[in-house]
């Protein structure tokens, strides 16, 4: 029972396990080097060294907190997203919201510290890792997708006043996240069936024109 209760949301699935294993590892005598060569993104690094790690980044816990709320946080929230938005849209907007993020931090640093939205150097060389960014923004597309507002509004609050008072480069970046998933969410409502359709139009005309050719071979 519990094997098909995971089996249902694989990716939710895979996701948590992932969170776990990076955490186990980078824990290990010569882990931390190891997942720091394959996952860790800092806006310090180059722009393609960064790109190529973001996929993995997501899954890359920060060491100072406790896993097992991340990994709670992970499943519940990937979990449900994977149910109400699937598979394919859930990686989508998990991967483009966190990407978001990091490129901010890139903004942020260069804007510098006597910027609204700057930071100093040395941000540049902080751990940008771990999936709060990707899970704040899904559970706000989630949200928008099923009308729960007071649910997206109670996400969005909560960052606002996490933002506000610890302004860290996290907390801008949950913000940064968080307005890149209304874009999406809002995206989606407005063309979310919009290729869909064209396709299922394409798809119909191309079946009638291919019964006309078969008729017209059979004459």
């Amino acid at each position: 029972m519990l094997r098909r209760k995971f089996a249902a949301v694989p990716l939710a699935t895979a996701a948590t396990a992932l969170v776990l294993l990076f955490s186990i590892v980078q824990h290990l005598p010569g882990g931390d080097r190891f997942v720091a060569d394959i996952g860790v993104v800092k806006a310090a690094l180059p722009l393609d060294v960064s790109l190529l790690r973001t996929p993995l980044s997501l899954y890359v816990p920060a060491l100072d907190l406790p896993v097992w709320g991340a990994l709670a946080q992970v499943f519940l929230v990937f979990g449900v997203a994977e149910i109400v938005l699937g598979r394919r849209l859930t990686l989508v907007v998990a991967y483009v919201c966190t990407l978001a993020g990091t490129l901010f931090a890139r903004i942020a640093v260069a804007l510098g510290p006597h910027h609204l939205l700057g930071f100093p150097r040395w941000v540049a060389h902080v751990r940008d890792t771990g999936p709060s960014a990707a899970v704040v923004a899904l559970a706000v597309v989630v949200a928008f997708r099923c009308r729960a507002w007071w649910t997206g509004g109670a996400v969005i609050g909560a960052m606002v006043v996490e933002a506000a008072l610890l302004p860290n480069l996290a907390g801008l970046e949950h913000l940064v996240a968080i307005s890149t998933a209304v874009l999406i969410a809002v995206w989606i409502e407005v063309f979310g069936d919009y290729w869909p359709r064209v396709l299922s139009g394409v798809g119909a005309a191309a079946s009638v024109t291919a019964q006309g050719r078969t008729r017209a071979v059979g004459v």
